[in-house]
């Protein structure tokens, strides 16, 4: 389950300004981009043209997005078995960058059955064996996650905040399960089309360090500058 950045909201989107207070955690328009059976269709449909084509679907936010991750884990220097957590991983690309890129204890999950089917006949084509992808509603994982050295979210808070159901509940088990999943000192890094800078932090600040933010595409609009994405990443505390 992941958002890509088409989903932007330029009304409250990554355009900082420090006299404005639209910068609060608010609730956005409920949208189908927030529900499970948006999710599921979609990577039923992905699924489908992997098996006729090979084609892996889209890479929400783009490769750079998981490059400018990638570059700061060997930064932090992230060892090579540290135990690693995709939430929502879509269609699996991200698990075969890490993979590619050395890490040896990856898991990734997914609400979404298809989306699952789909991120393992991936890795399988790429020779892949080694890691391990789950159906599991990241909200309702019932403590089954545990240990993680570091959590990666590219687009599933977005997806969370946008149900139509319980986007604000939503949001706050989210931070709860995440506590529960890292580590003390665990990392997480977090990319976000929907959310400020400002928003994120005041949305992780119990039990959260904020360690630095990511370098993203930036834009101007209506004389202010502002990012097309962020990416910010934390580290678990006490």
């Amino acid at each position: 389950m992941e958002v890509g950045a088409e989903s932007v909201d330029v009304k409250r989107g990554n355009i900082s300004d420090p006299e404005d207070d639209s910068c609060s955690d608010t609730d956005f328009e409920p949208s189908k981009l927030g529900t499970k059976e948006y999710w599921e269709d979609a990577y039923q449909k992905e699924l489908e043209t992997f098996a006729d084509i090979g084609d892996v679907g889209e890479i929400w936010f783009g490769e750079e997005s998981m490059s400018r991750v990638l570059r700061w884990m060997d930064k932090a220097q992230i060892p090579a078995d540290a135990a690693i957590l995709d939430i929502g991983t879509g269609n699996g690309a991200f698990l075969v960058e890490l993979a590619k890129h050395g890490c040896r204890n990856l898991t990734g999950i997914d609400y979404s059955p298809a989306s699952v089917d789909l991120a393992r006949n991936v890795l399988q084509a790429e020779d892949l064996t080694n890691v391990t992808v789950k159906e599991m509603d990241f909200l309702n994982c019932h403590g089954e996650l545990k240990g993680f050295d570091v959590c990666i979210d590219k687009g599933t808070f977005d997806a969370i905040s946008l149900n139509p159901e319980s986007s604000k509940e939503d949001k706050k088990m989210y931070v709860q399960v995440l506590k529960d999943a890292l580590k003390d000192k665990g990392f997480f890094a977090i990319t976000s089309c929907n959310w400020t800078k400002e928003q994120l932090l005041d949305r992780f600040i119990e039990g959260f360090e904020f360690v630095e933010e990511l370098p993203t595409p930036s834009f101007q609009f209506g004389g202010k500058k502002g990012n097309s994405v962020t990416a910010l990443i934390f580290k678990r505390i006490h």
